[in-house]
């Protein structure tokens, strides 16, 4: 785990990465966010990342979204009554975005919470968001998870089932499509990765130039520690980041 310097250090080296990729992509580095995955952090990981002004977190676990968003708004909470909060950078919100399997008997659950749900794999899941929105009253911005690299042990739909899943959706209104999440298969090789993302990219202009999902499709999310340079100059503009910032965990993914 890492300490509260090698934090500070880590997320610097990794700024500092993604803006030389995406000029390297002729981009602006501001074109691209990062979500920091919280998988493998500690909570004091959490609180020094929001007190150095990083607002955008990711958790694939709806348990510990639900403990570390309350943690998190606590946290921003007894900061903003202190008279040593105005020389803080703290950003005003932390947005929280779902980055891992949603089960539809958790959506009730999650969709107070987060930004963003990068993980929409199917019309079942995506009916149950649209009913939880409707019964509240309220919107949800999601992205479709697509299985680009076929892997059978994860999440997603196949490519050629985005277009028709974005069509039965149509009539989802409190439903926004934003995008699209893609991951590679895991390499210590980044541009083994590379094929994956150039697909998902094609995928992504194709149905943005289409106009399928209207106006508001625009983020596309690929790429973690091993590979997200390489998934910048494909074109993404969300990385999800956790190893490279708080050190090994539990597996070999992000997420």
């Amino acid at each position: 785990m890492a300490s509260r310097n090698e934090l500070r250090d880590r997320y610097r080296q990794v700024t500092d990465r993604i803006a030389e990729a995406a000029k390297r992509a002729g981009r602006s580095p501001n074109s691209v966010m990062m979500v920091a995955v919280t998988k493998n952090a500690t909570p004091e990981h959490i609180r020094q990342l929001v007190e150095m002004g990083h607002q955008d977190l990711g958790e694939n676990r709806v348990q510990h979204l639900t403990q570390r968003v309350a943690m998190t708004q606590e946290f921003l909470d007894r900061h903003r009554t202190l008279s040593s909060s105005k020389k803080a950078d703290l950003p005003e919100v932390v947005r929280w975005h779902m980055i891992g399997h949603l089960q539809r008997n958790k959506v009730k659950a999650v969709l107070p919470l987060v930004k963003l749900v990068h993980s929409v794999d199917s019309l079942r899941l995506a009916e149950e968001l649209q009913a939880q929105t409707e019964k509240h009253d309220t919107e949800a911005e999601l992205l479709i998870q697509v299985n680009v690299a076929g892997e059978a042990s994860k999440y997603g739909i196949a490519p050629p089932a985005v277009s028709h899943l974005i069509e039965q959706m149509h009539t989802m209104f409190n439903l926004k499509v934003r995008g699209l999440m893609v991951i590679a298969p895991y390499s210590d090789d980044p541009e083994h990765s590379r094929p994956v993302f150039e697909r998902g990219a094609e995928l992504f202009e194709d149905i943005r130039k289409r106009g399928d999902a209207g106006d508001a499709f625009n983020i596309l999310s690929m790429g973690m520690s091993n590979d997200f340079e390489v998934a910048i100059e494909c074109g993404a503009n969300i990385v999800r980041i956790g190893r490279a910032l708080f050190g090994e965990g539990d597996g070999e993914s992000d997420e």
